[in-house]
């Protein structure tokens, strides 16, 4: 109980969550500027990345099996909880690939440390955002309850309904993954992406993560709820940094491959990660298309809460 407290005084807070951007941003500018990454300093990124991404879906797991009077909590915890895990996951994948001198060349050599140093910023501020979120989640999860629940439907064209629960099914989110996996595999056999294979790639991530992260924004000016606006706001912030590392991974490769065609020298390996760097971004967006719907919901359930009375 006492690290869970001061996880969430310390290091939840937002005063500390701009600190950790803040340095994020000075250390990879601090090791980047002979052009090289040595393994020690890719032991203390990646250590630290491990360390806060792990502590923090343990702590969004843990809320997720605490009791509430607003059941919803209880899933949009479970929504971020994923999420995160998949991001995570990706970093261990890349880490220990990198640590153990199994990937060769990202994008191409003069500008693989600048790709590597938006990657890790933006997996810093893809955490801030989740916790930003969780932070203010925490605080509806054990102060509000849900006044009643008949909560009237809202008023949508059928239409925008029916395609609203069929996008969001999980199911629809399986599809999506096998997909992606299916197409992954057959644009690698032959150990070459050219350019419409990175093209289709790219675009159909540059939709799936834009389009989600425009929902989300929107959700926030539904709600009346100050605590509310600031939950979606966070989890906007997390999906527009990776976002903007998919803008900045793809607008190089793109780059390259217009202007010198694939590069030489690269090994298996190299292939495998991009594909697992694919199906990753894919599998984070999925969850987080799923995770709208409880999103949704909450944005109806929102002026039906009432604060507890607190305690004598």
């Amino acid at each position: 109980m006492d690290i869970k407290e001061s996880f969430e005084k310390v290091i939840m807070d937002g005063r500390t969550l701009l600190a950790i951007f803040l340095l994020a941003i000075v250390w990879r500018i601090f090791i980047s500027l002979d052009g090289e990454i040595a393994l020690w300093e890719s032991l203390c990124s990646g250590t630290a990345l491990i360390i806060l991404g792990w502590a923090l879906f343990s702590y969004l797991y843990h809320m997720s099996l605490k009791e509430t009077d607003w059941l919803i909590s209880n899933r949009m915890f479970q929504g971020l909880a994923v999420s995160l895990a998949t991001i995570n996951t990706y970093v261990v994948v890349y880490y220990g690939m990198r640590w153990l001198r199994l990937l060769s060349v990202e994008v191409y050599v003069p500008y693989d440390v600048l790709i590597r140093d938006v990657r890790y910023v933006m997996i810093v501020l893809c955490y801030c955002g989740l916790t930003w979120a969780a932070l203010h989640l925490k605080n509806m999860h054990d102060s509000y309850m849900l006044l009643t629940k008949e909560i009237p439907a809202m008023r949508k064209p059928a239409m925008r309904r029916a395609l609203f629960k069929v996008i969001t099914d999980e199911r629809t989110a399986i599809v999506l993954i096998a997909i992606a996996f299916f197409w992954r595999a057959s644009i690698s056999l032959d150990r070459q992406i050219v350019l419409w294979e990175s093209m289709c790639s790219g675009i159909a991530l540059f939709i799936m993560g834009w389009i989600l992260f425009g929902y989300i924004i929107s959700l926030a000016w539904r709600v009346t709820r100050p605590r509310m606006m600031k939950i979606y706001h966070g989890i906007a912030l997390s999906i527009f940094a990776i976002n903007l590392y998919v803008l900045a991974y793809y607008g190089m490769r793109w780059y390259r491959l217009i202007t010198a065609g694939e590069e030489a020298g690269l090994v298996p390996l190299d292939f495998v990660f991009r594909d697992i760097r694919f199906f990753v971004v894919v599998i984070f967006y999925c969850s987080a298309i799923v995770l709208s719907k409880w999103l949704e919901k909450a944005a109806e359930e929102c002026e039906f809460l009432v604060k507890k009375e607190s305690e004598a």
